[in-house]
């Protein structure tokens, strides 16, 4: 987004081909609907992947913090004439999944300090766990919006949140101690990371981000289509959460 956030599905592609430098997380349309809704967290070996987004209960963010991730979210992959964007791919509850967990809290973080300001090769170098920089920012923005335009960003018009964005990214935004630059690219690498992950992680709903680009998703085995050089694979993708197992004595890639 040097001029502005990638708009329609090729241009993040192409942006997603380029690669997306220190991935952050785990490892476009305005949005004004709250996402908090009433409904009890499924089970440990229940499937997350087909329920809608407001059938599902938030974990980490509040009403106000998952509204303005939605909006965020479907400002950098907007739904368009190919499919569902972001926000109905459910990244906010990638993102809430992952906020309320061990990553979140930054078990897996060295935070013993000093602190200084590091190259993009050294990956991320702040005292904040990932939990409190997303909590930090998301307010810090806000206040920013609600100072300069008088509402929150989730109310503001598809130029306006594009604007802010553009200035986050630049780092033009003082969201003070938090680098603004930063926390946009850590907002755009767990969008990019909810659209494509498998949906048992809570994003990717209906597997509409794998379908997009072709991407089979968790089969096992190919082992019947390796000699079918030239013929593009029609299947349905598979999420690891719906899986079947392969029997390997009867070839059935598909079992």
């Amino acid at each position: 987004m040097e001029e502005k956030p990638v708009q329609g599905r090729r241009g993040i592609l192409k942006a997603i081909t380029l690669g997306v430098p220190g991935a952050w997380v785990a490892g476009a349309h305005a949005a004004t609907a709250p996402t908090q809704a009433p409904g009890a967290a499924p089970p440990n070996n229940a499937m997350p992947m087909a329920s809608p987004p407001g059938d599902r209960t938030l974990k980490f963010f509040n009403a106000n913090e998952a509204q303005a991730m939605d909006a965020i979210s479907a400002r950098l992959i907007p739904a368009d004439d190919l499919g569902p964007g972001a926000k109905e791919a459910g990244v906010t509850f990638f993102m809430d999944g992952q906020l309320a967990g061990a990553w979140g809290t930054g078990d897996q973080l060295y935070r013993q300090g000093p602190f200084e300001k590091g190259t993009p090769e050294q990956g991320y170098q702040l005292s904040f766990t990932p939990a409190e920089m997303i909590r930090r920012g998301l307010a810090s923005l806000d206040a920013a919006t609600r100072k300069q335009d008088g509402k929150p960003f989730a109310e503001l018009t598809a130029e306006q949140q594009d604007g802010w964005l553009q200035k986050m990214q630049a780092g033009d935004v003082d969201f003070s101690p938090l680098p603004s630059d930063l926390f946009f690219q850590a907002l755009l690498e767990g969008t990019i990371e909810g659209f494509f992950s498998d949906p048992m992680y809570g994003g990717n709903v209906d597997m509409v981000g794998w379908k997009l680009v072709g991407f089979p998703g968790a089969f096992a085995s190919f082992s019947n289509d390796i000699e079918r050089h030239g013929v593009i694979w029609a299947g349905q993708p598979v999420s690891i959460a719906t899986a079947k197992a392969h029997n390997m004595m009867d070839g059935d890639a598909h079992g």
